[in-house]
């Protein structure tokens, strides 16, 4: 398995409140006056702000002074324009990843609502001599980004990071504790910790879990087992593999859990948890590398340096693996401008474009784009160079609607309530397995 063979969604940074940025007047047409294309761009405001994407506008308006580009973001986007496209005033372009609270973007993949952007990667960069698929990592355009299988791209990847586990390396050292690389070290350690009144474990919201599960399937059962699970394999849950990897997160979240976690674990105290990293009273917590721009104001203790590590590990010398998550761009089949979209897109993957990005630690799937970064964004790169490291991405394929039924809720969202102890691991599994059941059944519709 390559580094990106597969690739996956982004957690959703959800937040409170929304904030709108418009750049340049626009009507609703096709054109604005002096017969320029007029492009709405939709964005989610996450981690890395919203700064970057006026200052990427601002740029492709400049190279080209025939296109004005309408720019909404929101930490909470698909709810800023999921009204305007059930009215059939949909965006041209919209940076949405999978994972958000709504399903927005699994949503219009189930009814086969976002348009094949397959040509794009063959499409130059504009002002540059490169083509899209030239300047990608290898391996980026996979699953993730083919959600249907087969050769046609339908989500363009716009951003990838590693997410893992997140600590404070100042705080390991002055304790004399070296970083676990297996389950047998990790809750050894957490014993030691607790001892001295710090918790081994914390975590946003429980949605942050898919980082988790995606390395912990893989390293539990291998790369097809991590498959079958993504592709809902009849009674994948019932398996062994499915109910070591329940196990060891039921141990984890029952026994090493930051008392505060479930409280905290919401769209507006969220940070609360993250904090207890800072503070020295939490380990470690499932995260990726928009964390440093997020809380680089928060306060810290003296010496704070930021860790990252995979996974650990179920058995000795075994493989520890990072999930690969992706934030998407895509277009909407219903979009009043396609190719001037397209255009913008192939664009966004300009090194001009990934400069202003990488200045808030977006960091691009583009070849060498890591080679220059802080070390405080450089240490969650580097993971991926250390022995016995593989990265996994992909997420659940898409099928036809269930109701009642959604594996992400049932699978993450469902911590909180093992972590309280309102529900039992035989109920965590029974119930995974029936809504994967249902799903491979849909799968097949």
């Amino acid at each position: 398995m390559t580094h990106f063979s597969t690739v996956k969604r982004v957690i959703a940074l959800a937040g409170a409140g929304a904030m709108l940025f418009s750049v340049a007047a626009c009507g609703g047409g096709t054109a604005s006056g002096g017969g320029k294309t007029t492009l709405k761009f939709a964005a989610f405001e996450g981690g890395y702000g919203a700064d970057m994407y006026k200052e990427v506008v601002a740029a492709y308006e400049k190279l080209n002074p025939d296109v004005k580009i309408e720019l909404t973001t929101s930490k909470k986007i698909e709810d800023e324009i999921t009204p305007g496209m059930k009215a059939g005033n949909y965006p041209d372009i919209v940076e949405l990843g999978q994972g958000s609270t709504s399903g927005l973007t699994e949503t219009l993949l189930k009814d086969k609502a976002i348009e094949d952007v397959t040509d794009v990667l063959d499409m130059k960069v504009p002002g540059e001599n490169k083509t899209v698929k030239d300047k990608l990592v290898d391996g980026v355009i996979g699953l993730y980004t083919n959600p249907y299988g087969g050769d046609k791209t339908y989500l363009m990847p716009m951003y990838y990071s590693p997410s893992g586990l997140v600590y404070n390396k100042t705080l390991l050292e002055q304790n004399g504790w070296k970083m676990p690389t297996t389950w047998d070290e990790m809750f050894k350690l957490g014993d030691e910790a607790k001892a001295k009144g710090i918790s081994l474990f914390t975590y946003p919201t429980a949605g942050y879990f898919d980082a988790f599960f995606n390395a912990l399937l893989a390293d539990i059962g291998g790369d097809q087992f991590y498959q079958d699970v993504m592709t809902y394999k009849k009674d994948v849950w019932k398996t062994d593999e499915a109910k070591e990897a329940l196990e060891t997160t039921y141990k984890l979240v029952t026994e090493y859990l930051n008392p505060d976690t479930v409280g905290y674990a919401n769209a507006q105290d969220f940070t609360k948890n993250q904090q207890s990293i800072l503070d020295g009273k939490s380990l470690f917590m499932p995260n990726g590398t928009w964390i440093v721009n997020e809380m680089k104001d928060a306060p810290r203790t003296s010496g704070f340096e930021w860790g990252f590590a995979p996974v650990p590990t179920v058995k000795n010398g075994g493989t520890r693996y990072i999930n690969t998550t992706i934030e998407a761009v895509w277009i909407p089949a219903k979009a009043k401008n396609k190719e001037a979209a397209k255009k913008f897109m192939a664009y966004l993957y300009s090194d001009e474009a990934a400069s202003i990005f990488a200045k808030t630690g977006a960091i691009q799937p583009i070849k060498g784009n890591t080679d220059d970064l802080a070390s405080d964004m450089k240490v969650f790169y580097d993971a991926y160079n250390e022995d016995n490291v593989k990265a996994v991405a992909g997420s659940f394929s898409a099928t036809a609607t269930v109701e009642g039924k959604n594996i992400k809720d049932d699978l993450y969202n469902a911590v909180d309530s093992v972590a309280y102890g309102k529900t039992t691991l035989q109920q965590w599994q029974d119930k995974l397995n029936e809504t994967s059941n249902a799903l491979n059944a849909a799968a097949k519709q």
